[in-house]
């Protein structure tokens, strides 16, 4: 692949602060992690930020519930993400808030915009009201029977069963999940962004560019069908947020002021590196990309209410959206009671983080599909293609090349040909990762290893290395698998970086970037092998699909 210089800001998206992380909130650091590491070994200068979403009435009342200040239950829950993140290797340049003086300076900036272009009105709406509560009810805190389908206990935004969608007062018998009063409908004023301005606009940057995936970008075509609606983007006091400008009691809704949070963290970034300026990678005529990695329950935010919201504000738009699907245990939806939660805690108490690394890219393509952690699926592509191809190369190797040879690998260039179809497959291999066609890289680097084990079994170093005559052919043949492992950690080194790190130290060799597998070590002296990775046990899959007990949103 060529080594083209290119200016990235890539973002996953924002943790909501009422919960702990789970595998399903990994996936999607993971992907975006995989994909920043594979473009800094191509050397190109890629930022990766993400942060905590700090605002909105369930982090409200959630803090309510602890005794505390919402400030403070974000600033404790946003610990535990980073810490969490940190220990699954996530590796982010700036890891802020939503609650800043950068997004709420910015948020401000960004309304006075769409005013003074007149993308802002306001209008008198009937909102479900808790009456006990004294409360604003968000849509999903209220719980009724589908008016569409009668199907019982739906939130008051959509039917999960039937797909409908609806208001809150629109169910049969609501409820509030607060208190558990019927809520009534009160009128109130709320400012309103009007999206229909940027149907055209929206249109043609949905289908041109490749800023989304086609299946996205036919399924979101179907919102213009019956015309675009203005967008509510305030809500009623008590609310934890921003207060709107030149308003007694009225707030920035949380997913206005979110993905704005995606410019304040990288300005707080900007304040603390001199060298990055916000305006070369935020204004519209900017040459700097920008990638959003997200999961296709929040498409709709991203891809019709966020660029309509930049374009009305003069700032440049997302280069492009990559979408996931959900993740699944055994097949079904996470759950506690069937023993298929898991936290990212719970996993990190049994199993190496890199091991939910690879699997996921073993899994993980272009397309938007949910994805299956099957623990017997996971056992057995751990055990087999890590433990058994890939550390199996270095392990079988390396002990001849330490007691036999004085730590020194060979200086003859043994089976040049099968060298070079390593290194030729890595063109095709960046591309895989470029596309982040993550599963079929890992299918090629592990064939690879399928065909460096190939050769040792054909060669029998173990043999040769008893014979004088063959001794040196022994030496060759070890010298070249170490090659071939290096340049297959090479490939690995995006979804294995720890492992990466490792083989580093244990081959003596400096760094690892993308154009090193071109070299060959020849006459070169490497340390001691140490094991890399650990065959897990039956047992411990077994105890880790035991209930996890860590609460989360």
């Amino acid at each position: 692949m060529q080594q083209i210089h290119r200016k990235l800001l890539v973002t996953s998206a924002l943790p909501y602060a009422n919960g702990s992380l789970h595998i399903g909130h990994l996936l999607e650091h993971i992907q975006a992690d995989v994909w920043v590491r594979f473009q800094k070994m191509l050397g190109r200068e890629c930022i990766f930020i993400s942060g905590e979403d700090a605002h909105g009435t369930p982090i409200m009342l959630a803090a309510q519930r602890h005794g505390i200040s919402p400030e403070i239950l974000v600033t404790q829950i946003a610990e535990e993400h980073k810490r969490d993140l940190a220990a699954f290797y996530i590796d982010f340049d700036n890891f802020y808030t939503t609650h800043s003086p950068e997004n709420e300076a910015l948020i401000t900036l960004i309304y006075q915009r769409m005013k003074d272009k007149g993308d802002i009105n306001s209008k008198i709406i009937q909102q479900a009201y808790d009456p006990e509560a004294k409360l604003f009810l968000p849509d999903r805190y209220v719980k009724g029977t589908c008016p569409c389908c009668k199907s019982p206990d739906q939130y008051g935004d959509n039917c999960e069963v039937c797909g409908s969608t609806y208001s809150p007062l629109d169910l049969i018998d609501p409820k509030s999940i607060i208190s558990g009063t019927t809520p009534i409908a009160k009128e109130s004023e709320h400012y309103f962004f009007q999206l229909s301005h940027y149907s055209d606009f929206l249109k043609n940057w949905i289908t041109t560019n490749n800023h989304l995936a086609e299946e996205i970008s036919n399924k979101l075509l179907e919102w213009f069908k019956e015309g675009l609606h203005d967008l509510d983007i305030s809500r009623d006091a008590p609310y934890f947020g921003f207060k709107i400008p030149a308003t007694e009691n009225k707030f920035f809704y949380v997913w206005i002021d979110a993905p704005i949070g995606y410019m304040a963290i990288f300005k707080n970034l900007c304040m603390a590196r001199d060298k990055l300026n916000f305006d070369e990678y935020w204004s519209p005529i900017t040459k700097t990309e920008l990638y959003h990695f997200i999961g296709k329950d929040i498409i709709n935010f991203h891809a019709i209410f966020w660029p309509a919201i930049l374009k009305s504000a003069d700032f440049r738009t997302p280069t492009a959206i990559f979408v996931h699907g959900y993740v699944t245990v055994n097949g079904k939806k996470m759950s506690k009671s069937r023993g298929t939660f898991i936290s990212a805690r719970h996993y990190l108490n049994y199993l190496d983080p890199e091991y939910l690394r690879y699997y996921f890219a073993t899994k993980l393509s272009r397309r938007v599909e949910d994805i299956d952690f099957n623990f017997e699926d996971f056992l057995q592509k751990i055990n087999s293609d890590l433990i058994g191809k890939l550390v199996n190369i270095a392990s079988r190797c390396a002990s001849f090349i330490n007691k036999k040879f004085n730590d020194k690998l060979s200086s003859t260039s043994f089976r040049p040909e099968l060298c070079k179809r390593f290194i030729d497959k890595g063109e095709e291999i960046a591309g895989y990762y470029e596309n982040r066609d993550y599963s079929r890289a890992m299918k090629s680097i592990m064939e690879l290893a399928d065909q460096a084990n190939q050769m040792i079994d054909a060669e029998k170093p173990w043999l040769l290395i008893k014979n004088s005559d063959s001794i040196q052919q022994a030496h060759d043949v070890c010298s070249l698998g170490l090659n071939l492992f290096r340049i297959l950690m090479i490939y690995l080194k995006p979804v294995l970086p720890i492992t990466a790190e490792k083989t580093e130290k244990f081959l003596n060799i400096p760094v690892m970037a993308w154009n090193h597998r071109q070299n060959i070590l020849l006459d070169h002296t490497i340390n001691t092998f140490v094991p890399l990775l650990q065959r897990i046990p039956v047992e411990t899959i077994q105890n880790m699909q035991k209930i996890d007990s860590i609460a989360t949103n």
